[in-house]
């Protein structure tokens, strides 16, 4: 038989290699700006076109390269950081596999111009598909800069995977914001056709968090430092109160390199035990410093996901780290301070970090029994004036809806057999028995049906403002709002461009109450969170995430014409049995089994 296996072409190999690095221009972006802060680089341009598929340019100010070096940049493998195997575990800079230059190549029509402080001409290199077209001398600024044209231009079958500039655009940003978090001593600017997105200037971590995230956070920001032999700890968090409904404002740093990391990610929520709204996420910014041989950073192509050699450690110091931080800044007021937090005193205290950990979670754990034992016993009695205060409100914003109003003037008493229970249900005696509904399900069932047929018209009916807002967004939620603007636009929102990331709301859909701007920003928030934990199309997202946002809420007393239009509405729906997340909206109680208590 003749031989069959064969060595791959260079070309088809760096193109298989892009395949794991190169995955949208974002990671492109990830790579170009790591080699220009390992080269470095005190200021960063990142300039980008049709978010990154036209043209991605990264300019440096870094130490540039040589011709030889150049050219060699662009070999597989060809790196400056690792001689030996064992330098894999001593890294700290960004990039070390050499493949990067290489993959984002062989995917594009690629330029570089570099030169060396002490060269008094640089080199320019042209490369489309992994063939060096051209290599000649120029004059040129010290450092380099690199253009990538047409990404995936010789793959059209990857090129189509790509989604709309928009969504290209906020995972650009999401890469442009950890670095530039991650080196606040550098400058960085990005440009997204022709449009100053950010410029950052060189300054102290907290500059830099405001710099990119907006002037509130300069009242929420609590520093978090802890050190022991192991690892050292330094950052910022944020108040609870500050907490949103979404991720994306959760950052850790390992050696100055962004990780994910869902183990030291419940280390920090589990410090912020009790004292945040369910379903929201803490904003923090962490630095994890620890000698390379205690972590494997080659574990993933893209270099986000790292291994611990005692992750348990870790996570003990990151637990007490932020612990410790909400104590001092009376941002945590229900916290025992005899309790010793303090991770070093454990560790002096010869306590193995096991111990230390399975004691903090025993804790917790008979904080929240105490708790669940307290719920039992408050049990509510229906004719009690002990038991008729309204319940807590709820954290989400609440933005009432017209349709609880009806022009109908009649109401609906207990004798009729529809009454409320315990502020979260609605009770009603049916022909088969009696029906229990759960009133905040139902009402986003009535309202997702409602604006989801609102959005197959072109333009939904809106209300005017008498007093338009203005809305600034964070960059990544701007872009968002500009990808989804004709749905937005269908539901009943009116809106126009009014400066950087800042949008003037004139209308807001008929129906729903409340402040416009708490309305629009509370909008983009559950939207995120809908995408994150539900695949839905755009349409049926929004009328979701707008559902969430006006129905009544479990624990909101109703009056009497309230009830009956939230039970006529439910039952008036295409599909009433389910909440357009899948909770059922009513159960009932079969006569016979209710007589079957009281049978002798």
């Amino acid at each position: 038989m003749p031989d069959i296996i064969h060595l791959l072409p260079d070309s088809i190999a760096n193109q298989i290699a892009a395949g794991e690095v190169v995955q949208r221009p974002a990671s492109a972006v990830k790579e170009l700006m790591e080699n220009a802060l390992d080269a470095g680089a005190a200021q960063i341009k990142l300039i980008v076109k049709e978010a990154g598929k036209t043209l991605i340019q990264v300019i440096d100010n870094g130490t540039g390269m040589s011709e030889t070096d150049a050219r060699m940049s662009l070999e597989r493998h060809a790196t400056s950081k690792i001689r030996t195997a064992d330098d894999l575990f001593r890294l700290r800079t960004m990039g070390f596999r050499g493949e990067a230059l290489a993959s984002i190549a062989a995917v594009s029509q690629f330029e570089m111009k570099t030169r060396q402080a002490q060269s008094e001409l640089g080199t320019h290199l042209i490369v489309e598909g992994s063939e060096i077209r051209s290599q000649s001398p120029v004059a040129c600024e010290k450092g380099t800069s690199i253009s990538v044209k047409n990404l995936f231009f010789n793959i059209p079958a990857r090129r189509n995977f790509l989604k709309s500039n928009p969504v290209e655009m906020r995972h650009i940003i999401d890469e442009f914001q950890r670095l530039a978090l991650a080196h606040p001593q550098a400058a960085f600017q990005l440009r997204h056709d022709e449009e100053l997105i950010y410029d950052l200037q060189p300054s102290r971590l907290s500059q830099r968090i405001v710099a990119i995230f907006g002037k509130s956070f300069q009242e929420q920001l609590a520093p978090c430092r802890e050190e022991t032999a192991l690892v050292k700890i330094t950052g910022y968090i944020g108040r609870p109160e500050s907490a949103r409904k979404t991720r994306g404002e959760q950052f850790i740093f390992v050696n100055h390199r962004f990780i994910r990391n869902n183990y030291l990610n419940h280390a920090v929520t589990s410090a912020f035990e009790g004292l945040l709204p369910e379903g929201s996420f803490p904003f923090y910014v962490l630095f994890i410093e620890i000698d390379p041989k205690h972590i494997d950073v080659n574990v993933h192509p893209t270099k986000t996901e790292i291994k611990f050699d005692d992750e348990r450690a870790v996570y003990g110091v990151v637990w007490a780290a932020v612990k410790q931080a909400l104590g001092a800044h009376n941002l945590a007021p229900a916290i025992d301070f005899k309790s010793d937090v303090n991770i070093v005193g454990k560790l002096n205290q010869r306590l193995t970090k096991e111990q230390y950990i399975d004691e903090q979670f025993s804790s917790s754990l008979n904080r929240s029994n105490l708790q669940n034992w307290e719920k039992l016993f408050e049990a509510e009695a229906p004719d009690s004036k002990l038991f008729q205060k309204n319940q807590p409100e709820s954290t989400v914003l609440r933005f009432e809806s017209a349709m609880n109003k009806t022009d109908n003037g009649e109401s609906v008493s207990e004798e009729q057999g529809l009454f409320q229970f315990q502020q979260k249900y609605i009770v009603r005696a049916s022909k088969t028995g009696l029906m229990i509904i759960d009133q905040q399900a139902a009402h986003e069932r009535v309202l997702f049906e409602r604006y989801l047929a609102r959005q197959k018209g072109s333009a939904g009916n809106s209300q005017q403002s008498l007093f338009p807002q203005t809305v600034t967004l964070s960059a990544p939620d701007y872009a968002l709002a500009m990808e989804i603007e004709q749905e937005l636009v269908t539901l009943g929102f009116r809106f126009e461009i009014f400066g950087k990331n800042a949008l003037l709301v004139m209308g807001i859909p008929t129906g729903v109450t409340g402040s416009e701007k708490e309305l629009f920003e509370g909008l983009i928030e559950q939207f995120k969170k809908n995408q994150a934990e539900l695949q839905l199309p755009v349409r049926d997202n929004l009328a979701l995430a707008l559902a969430r946002r006006a129905a009544v809420k479990s624990g909101q007393k109703l009056m009497p014409e309230e009830i009956k239009s939230v039970v006529e509405g439910l039952f008036a729906c295409a599909k009433p049995n389910f909440s357009p997340d899948g909770r059922p909206t009513f159960f009932t109680f079969e006569t016979s089994k209710i007589e079957s208590y009281f049978t002798r």
